[in-house]
């Protein structure tokens, strides 16, 4: 291959002992051969397969929610090393009502070369062999679960956060076929998150083999699943079958990435403005609203860590500028989802406890004390661990100065474990992703907002008067709402 990445990446290959490499050698070349990819530039397969949303589960524990794509197409050039997928989706939203069409579509360039991207076509059984033979790979007998695979490692020339190569492993069985490929890439929640390519039920065309079944993981548990019905080798216009059309915007990969990222560079946050709401309680304005509580020796955080890493900071110091010389003790959680959760490593290097719902302690405990090597955050670099108390029901914080109330939303498909805030002193409720302000030309939505209704619901089961409720999510237009919002919402 003469690609100009893998010049690349033979140049900045990690060095190995002649008879490993050799030996290695070896077995890339068998495995080229045995699955035909010898002379393979380019490649278009296709068939039907489902997204699933990284970090978005209705459980903390649960797997990630499907979307599926019908009609999949996707297209590599391996010599750029360039991409691009598109599919039909299908998804029904949890709000309730029919399932919504509408497009995926994910483009690799190569000005895309951060390995988070780059390993969508680096881990096809084609693109590792490739890779594998660029590099100074290595290679060892291992058996698995009884089978014998020969395990194939090299390194990448992207650099992580810190400064080293990703990993990159391929698992080739007794057929010269490759069964797995696993690489790491950094993520907030995760640390250093293992993502998987599973492929198996191998098929011939014309010579060249492909897995009939691909499945990527992430987080253990499935972000990418393909039905493989047909592939194309060394496409003769595979130029105009990577080249995205005009406007075309880059997805976020076979695996969907959550909207919470990983952290590759420096993350740049604006100064967050504050709102006094009532003595002592303060709004943290922002893309998502956090709220700072003074407590008599103390503060609580509202949702203070959403987003990432860099948010969380912004709105520990604004607490900090408002509330001044006390320390942040607790940061209460909505719920697991990454876009809410993604800036808790900040929380826990500022030394304050996680409160979140029973059913989101086990997942949390084993994401936050997992390995960040590869991109060591504010958490990693304290030495501090997770502290995580949780709520079952209901949970009171009170001191002789302030009462607050925690309580547990039952019933809602978004999130089992979804808590509130309610401050009965000042009449305030916090919530998150259960009521957006309707449309003025629908303001009684139809089919109703599943969401909404349960919250109506859980207001009313908890006997809970509010006569302000701040949304985390800002409304549209922004403003803290009412209980006669809600009410108006559900035509009632």
């Amino acid at each position: 291959m003469t690609g100009k990445c893998l010049g690349a990446i033979a140049l900045l290959a990690v060095l190995a002992s002649p008879a490993v490499a050799q030996d290695a050698k070896t077995v890339i070349g068998n495995a080229a051969k045995a699955m035909g990819s010898e002379n393979l530039t380019s490649i278009t397969f296709y068939g039907s397969g489902a997204n699933f949303g990284l970090g978005q589960s209705n459980n903390a524990n649960g797997a990630w929610p499907r979307t599926n794509l019908n009609d999949y197409v996707r297209s590599i050039d391996f010599t750029q090393p360039a991409s691009r997928a598109t599919a039909v989706t299908w998804a029904a939203p949890v709000t309730g009502g029919p399932a919504v069409q509408g497009a995926f579509q994910q483009n690799i360039l190569p000005a895309n070369n951060t390995w988070a991207q780059q390993l969508e076509i680096w881990t096809t059984p084609w693109g590792f062999l490739k890779g594998a033979a660029a590099n100074t790979a290595t290679a060892k007998a291992q058996t698995i679960a009884g089978r014998k695979y020969t395990v194939v490692t090299w390194m990448t020339p992207q650099k992580s956060p810190s400064g080293q190569s990703y990993k990159v492993v391929g698992y080739i069985n007794d057929q010269n076929l490759v069964d797995k490929v696993e690489t790491w890439i950094e993520n907030p929640i995760f640390g250093d998150m293992l993502v998987e390519a599973l492929y198996s039920e191998y098929r011939d065309a014309n010579g060249l083999k492909y897995p009939a079944m691909m499945v990527q993981k992430r987080g253990g548990q499935p972000t990418f699943e393909g039905q493989i019905l047909g592939v194309n080798a060394n496409p003769t216009n595979i130029a105009q079958l990577v080249t995205p059309p005009a406007g075309g915007q880059r997805g976020g990969g076979a695996a969907a990435a959550p909207a919470a990222g990983g952290r590759g560079g420096a993350q740049q946050v604006a100064a967050p403005t504050s709102e006094k709401l009532a003595d002592g309680v303060y709004r943290i304005n922002g893309a998502y609203n956090a709220i700072a509580i003074e407590f008599k020796d103390h503060i609580v955080l509202f949702e203070g860590g959403p987003q990432n890493e860099a948010r969380a900071m912004a709105i520990i110091a604004e607490a900090k500028k408002v509330i001044p010389n006390k320390p942040i003790r607790y940061s209460i959680l909505t719920h697991h989802h990454f876009d809410h959760s993604s800036g808790l490593p900040a929380i826990v290097a500022e030394g304050a406890t996680i409160i979140t719902q029973d059913v989101n302690k086990a997942f949390l405990e084993k994401a936050l004390n997992a390995p960040r090597t590869l991109a060591p955050d504010a958490m990693s670099k304290s030495g501090k661990k997770p502290k995580i108390e949780t709520v079952a029901e209901k949970r009171v914080l009170q001191d002789e100065t302030r009462l607050v109330e925690l309580y547990h939303i039952t019933g809602l498909p978004h999130a089992d474990g979804m808590l509130i805030a309610y401050l009965p002193k000042e009449k305030i409720l916090a919530y998150a992703d259960m009521f957006n302000l309707p449309p003025a030309n629908d303001p009684v939505p139809n089919p109703p907002v599943v969401g909404t209704g349960v919250f109506e619901q859980n207001m009313e089961r908890l006997k809970l008067e509010p006569e302000r409720l701040l949304s985390v999510h800002s409304l549209n237009p922004d403003r803290l709402a009412t209980r006669a919002d809600i009410l108006k919402s559900l035509g009632r």
